[in-house]
């Protein structure tokens, strides 16, 4: 019924003639069954926010969506408002609640304490109108191979909004050179690809599911580089603004705060590979838990005791050589 749809309303009013999704609209928008109703029966306009949280958690319908409503007079107009209204800059307290954090936080607890805090601050931040949005925090692994240099990077910790799960750590993977996120390490200097659908030959990239735009900026010290901040979008062109890209720039200087100095590497210290698809890295990882479990019984008999931290590290490094062994043995892989 969908695709013979008229008009946004009758499209909306066909997806909730199925309780399920109705229920699901309901909860995301945290709107009353009323208020569906009256956007529905045309006897009142949803808020732009609503409208474009509505696209990101109904994906499959987005755009026949986004074509039925490009012939509303109100939806053009509020599309057409300068999004930099909803780009204010980061606020005092916000900063002074970091250097808090940093100041106190334990040694062992400050990198992850403060990169959940500063990415999820900056995920409510960018995407205050819950347009479908994931941020990471990309890390360098440490040197290694014959040449002791940075191989590779690991996804550390995300968050998302609609349709990606609010928390993305189960989906981290490796990121070498065939990435945007290794380019902009090597090179030390922001990426942002407007349109991943039209991503140049000449870019290298790896599309995760829903992103149509993505913006990396590196996270610096000294001229050196820790990792990369990674901002992903469903929507195409959505880091046009300059003053997006600012804010994104400062979140990233933020994170800077996380790392210990001996975690940042100068650009000769860096040589990054090539990583196997996503699908090809799930199945390595997949006896993880096991691994570092066996790795710490193998510390314990040796009278060489790892901690969980570096159990999970040691793990993290013999997964990174399998990998990396892998493509360099099979391109294809």
């Amino acid at each position: 019924m969908q695709h013979e749809a008229q008009s946004w309303r009758e499209l909306l009013a066909s997806i909730i003639s199925d309780p399920k999704e109705k229920q699901h609209i309901l909860d995301e928008l945290a709107i009353s069954s009323i208020t569906l109703t009256r956007w529905v029966n045309g006897e009142t306009e949803p808020r732009i926010q609503n409208i474009r949280h509505l696209l990101a958690i109904l994906p499959r319908y987005r755009e026949l969506f986004l074509r039925l409503l490009s012939s509303e007079e109100w939806y053009h107009h509020a599309t057409t408002t300068t999004p930099e209204l909803f780009h204010k800059a980061i606020s005092a307290d916000f900063y002074a609640r970091v250097l808090f954090a940093y100041a106190t936080m334990a040694d062992y607890l400050r990198t992850w304490s403060l990169c959940q805090l500063i990415l999820q601050h900056a995920l409510q931040h960018l995407d205050s109108e819950r347009q479908g949005m994931a941020v990471w925090v990309v890390g360098c692994m440490p040197p290694s191979g014959p040449h002791h240099k940075v191989r590779s990077l690991r996804e550390l910790l995300g968050f998302g909004t609609p349709p990606w799960h609010h928390n993305l750590e189960q989906k981290a993977l490796f990121l070498g050179a065939e990435s945007l996120a290794g380019n902009v390490v090597t090179l030390c200097r922001p990426g942002i690809i407007q349109n991943l659908n039209e991503a140049h030959n000449l870019i290298p990239t790896t599309q995760a599911d829903y992103e149509k735009s993505a913006a990396i900026y590196p996270i610096l010290f000294a001229g050196r580089i820790a990792g990369v901040f990674m901002v992903s979008s469903t929507q195409p062109n959505f880091f046009l603004s300059p003053l997006l890209t600012n804010l994104i720039q400062q979140y990233a200087d933020l994170l800077a705060l996380a790392f210990e100095p001996e975690e940042f590497f100068a650009p000769e210290q860096i040589a990054l590979g090539i990583m196997p698809s996503q699908e090809k890295q799930k199945r390595a990882f997949a006896p993880f838990r096991q691994l570092v479990a066996n790795t710490m019984r193998g510390a314990a008999s040796q009278q060489k005791p790892l901690d969980p931290i570096q159990a999970d590290l040691r793990v993290w490094q013999q997964l990174e050589e399998d990998l990396l062994n892998l493509s360099a043995k099979d391109p294809l892989y």
